[in-house]
């Protein structure tokens, strides 16, 4: 009887460990890192979201891996498979690297699937001018327009994004761009020029919901950020960064473009990033990559990838047991 009920003690620690373990988030990327010799793969790595890596999931080399998406459960991943034929494949795997099945075609909920809401600076096809989320004030602008003010969701703080319409530099989307920017703290009633907050560069359009163009925050958890696009040049592209409220400072979130995708009921976000001319190992070349990283509420970074990799990004996808939504997505080209 004694040997019965150890038997059963020891089962039910090993089935509660494993349910412990699981009810961590866990995010699968499809990665194409980039060798000097021969044809590089994309494949499918599961990670923990604190960056840990869990296992390697797919090894064929027979094309190339993208756009993962866990089922509802979370126990399978469904991805596609492009040949080099040009043919595209569709196949699954459970999240233990075991059970790889070829499916005759694309899910309809799969095939329905886009990507989960992210921040861009791109208007939406009916509107062709920002719209702020306040009434402008005239006496916020330095010239003749009205400067568009934008209310953080908790009325804490508000973005006034004036101009000079004299000033060369507020007159292009360039470095130096929106130093005259305010950031007022409607509680104590400081107000802040951008370009004395540490980080400044250059801010020039603040960005938005993809599918809620008066969404110009993300707030969520101790979260308390507003995201800035700027053009650099022809040779760096574009650039984001993150204005930091809670102890007020602009962070850079790439060398080259980011995209910030929330996480809902988390302290933090992620991002797709991209960093222009990025070398080869073992090779003189220099390549575009992309990388999927985590933000957490103090700016810190975690990059899903190995570390000093050439790597291209074809695709994520983010289960987390508990929280609504359960499933973030990240489909190769952003939609």
């Amino acid at each position: 009887m004694r040997s019965r009920l150890l038997r059963l003690c020891v089962v039910g620690v090993i089935c509660l460990v494993g349910t412990q373990a699981r009810a961590e988030p866990e995010i699968v990327i499809a990665i194409r890192y980039l060798q000097a010799q021969g044809t590089s793969h994309s494949h499918l790595y599961l990670y923990r979201e604190d960056g840990k890596l869990l296992r390697q999931l797919t090894k064929d080399n027979s094309g190339q891996d993208a756009d993962p998406i866990f089922t509802s459960d979370g126990e399978t991943i469904v991805f596609a498979r492009g040949r080099s034929d040009n043919t595209r494949e569709f196949w699954s795997i459970d999240r233990r690297g075991t059970g790889l099945k070829k499916l005759d075609a694309a899910p309809d909920w799969y095939a329905q699937t886009k990507s989960s809401p992210y921040f861009t600076n791109i208007e939406p096809e009916e509107q062709t001018s920002p719209t702020p989320t306040a009434s402008p004030e005239e006496s916020a602008s330095l010239g003749a327009t009205p400067a568009p003010s934008y209310k953080a969701p908790d009325d804490s703080f508000e973005l006034v994004l004036r101009e000079d319409p004299t000033d060369e530099n507020d007159q292009i989307n360039g470095e130096g761009h929106g130093k005259r920017y305010l950031l007022r703290d409607l509680k104590t009633g400081t107000e802040t020029e951008f370009g004395k907050l540490p980080g400044f560069i250059g801010v020039f359009k603040l960005l938005h919901d993809k599918l809620d163009k008066d969404r110009h925050f993300l707030f969520d958890g101790s979260l308390r950020l507003a995201f800035f696009g700027l053009h650099l040049n022809s040779t760096d592209g574009d650039t984001c960064f993150a204005l930091y409220l809670n102890q007020p400072r602009l962070v850079r979130l790439s060398p080259n473009w980011a995209t910030p995708i929330p996480l809902p009921g988390e302290s933090a976000f992620l991002t797709l990033a991209e960093n222009r001319y990025i070398p080869i190992p073992e090779s003189s070349k220099t390549v575009t990559c992309s990388y999927m990283e985590r933000w957490d509420d103090k700016l810190d970074k975690i990059r899903y990838a190995r570390e000093k990799s050439a790597a291209i990004c074809y695709g994520a996808s983010m289960y987390r047991p508990g929280r609504t939504p359960p499933i973030i997505i990240v489909r190769k080209n952003v939609d």
